[in-house]
């Protein structure tokens, strides 16, 4: 018995079986760490002094919400719809991972330069000793702004990590949806 997943934003993951049965709902630790996962996201948003990663950030929630959108368009579609076009399917979900694979890449090429700034910073410090008091809050003040670029960043690189397994998943599926057919169809 063949089985479809599905995943939006407002629904955790759950099992659809092929027959009539009523999907299972969630554990509540499940819930839990959902809620945590969020809350997490939309609350580091709320630093005044990194505008510029507060609306990378903004923008990167509005497409991952878009795509969310998308996904639950395609699998209404797919209820919808027994006869699919599965390859224009899986071409879809390979360019959207290529898209993310650049991304990952351009955030981990960000990141170094972030920490290779960062390390700059400390070797100026340990070089610099006239008027150490201003230069020394000054210093401080440019570390603790870097060091919040850097996490926000992490946090952007973890999110990545977790859209490319969906992605990756998402490929599986299709190529078992693929077989399925192909057996369905001899």
């Amino acid at each position: 018995m063949s089985s479809l997943y599905t995943r939006s934003k407002e629904f955790p993951r759950s099992r659809k079986s092929t027959s009539d049965s009523p999907p299972a709902t969630p554990s509540p630790t499940a819930k839990t760490l959902r809620h945590e996962r969020l809350s997490r996201l939309e609350s580091g948003g709320s630093n005044p002094t990194a505008s510029d990663s507060y609306g990378d950030r903004t923008s990167a929630r509005a497409r991952r919400e878009a795509r969310e959108a998308r996904l639950a368009s395609l699998a209404s579609l797919a209820d919808e719809d027994g006869s699919r076009d599965y390859k224009k399917l899986y071409e879809g979900a390979l360019t959207e991972n290529q898209k993310l694979k650049t991304k990952l890449q351009e955030a981990q090429l960000e990141l170094a330069d972030v920490k290779s700034r960062l390390e700059k910073v400390a070797q100026q410090k340990q070089e610099k000793t006239p008027d150490r008091s201003s230069l020394l809050e000054v210093e401080k003040r440019e570390r603790r702004a870097l060091e919040r670029k850097m996490s926000e960043m992490e946090e952007e690189m973890k999110v990545l990590t977790e859209l490319k397994s969906d992605n990756q998943r998402l490929k599986d599926e299709n190529g078992a949806l693929i077989r399925v057919i192909s057996k369905l169809s001899k």
